[in-house]
């Protein structure tokens, strides 16, 4: 019962965001890059960190803020991940280090994962980030571009992204 009331709870708070959402600095050229990842389908952090530095910026230009089903026993050093349970019934963040990130306005935020994913899709969509790229079958409400591509594949995904982001005149 419970569940069901945090995934209501997180879709009025992503409608919410969805309408209030600044759309002037769309086109701002990228200096800062966030990725919000699930850590279920992906962990070679690193990998996003060198993307970065072929983009031309550097790593503390890259921020990345992981999702995990629920925390693992062991003890971690990581700051930048959230678990559901961070998530109030309410639909509600509660972690600083989330919320931090949520509020830095990148240039560009990527969406590292597959499909509609509740939690990811509330913090994507409470983002101050200027403009957003997801993949395939995520909420395309939540994103300025989608983009058709296996993430499974990085080269694939790091050209797509750099093609667009060239495209876009985001980067040179």
């Amino acid at each position: 019962m419970l569940k069901k009331v945090k995934r209501h709870s997180l879709k009025k708070h992503i409608e919410k965001n969805l309408t209030e959402r600044d759309f002037s600095k769309r086109n701002e050229p990228l200096k800062y890059l966030g990725f919000v990842v699930d850590e279920a389908f992906f962990d070679d952090f690193e990998m996003l960190y060198e993307f970065g530095k072929e983009l031309g910026l550097q790593r503390k230009d890259v921020k990345l803020f992981t999702f995990a089903e629920t925390r693992r026993k062991i003890p971690s050093l990581r700051q930048n991940q959230i678990t559901n349970k961070e998530f109030t019934w309410r639909g509600e963040i509660h972690n600083q280090n989330a919320q931090e990130f949520l509020d830095f306005p990148f240039d560009v935020l990527i969406g590292y994962y597959k499909g509609k994913h509740e939690f990811l899709g509330a913090m994507v969509a409470q983002s101050k980030a200027k403009f957003k790229i997801g993949f395939n079958g995520a909420d395309e409400r939540l994103f300025d571009l989608l983009l058709i591509v296996d993430l499974q594949k990085p080269e694939a995904f790091k050209s797509e992204v750099k093609k667009y982001l060239k495209i876009l005149k985001k980067i040179d």
